[in-house]
């Protein structure tokens, strides 16, 4: 490997944290997504989840942040290509927004099948 290629391979993780940095700057709701992010990780603390459940949580969390960072993709893109109101421009954000809500729906899930069953165990030590 030559040094130019290293600087390269550098380079490019430079620029994804721009883009990730880019999208918490400017998506009020990638700041939702890492909050709750956050509070599935300390319940996962807090519950003692096992390495699968983590391995899913972790999928979860990754494929709503990866989508809603495609959905920012998108957006600049069609606000690139248009100015004005164009049907189509508007139908290809609501359908990078609709992945947005499809990940987020499908993360509540496994957090809801794998976070109840173990609260209502701990509450049930307490009763």
């Amino acid at each position: 490997m030559n040094k130019t290629y290293i600087k390269k391979r550098i380079q490019s993780f430079v620029y994804a944290f721009a883009g990730i940095f880019y999208m918490l700057k400017k998506e009020p709701n990638a700041i939702i997504h890492i909050v709750l992010m956050f509070l599935a990780i300390a319940f996962g603390i807090f519950l003692n989840i096992t390495k699968t459940e983590w391995c899913i949580l972790a999928i979860a969390a990754a494929m709503v942040l990866a989508s809603e960072a495609f959905n920012t993709a998108i957006e600049q893109l069609v606000d690139l290509s248009t100015q004005e109101y164009n049907e189509k421009a508007g139908m290809a954000k609501d359908l990078a927004a609709g992945a947005v809500l499809i990940t987020a729906g499908a993360a509540a899930i496994a957090g809801i099948v794998i976070f109840i069953p173990k609260i209502i165990e701990r509450v049930g030590q307490f009763i």
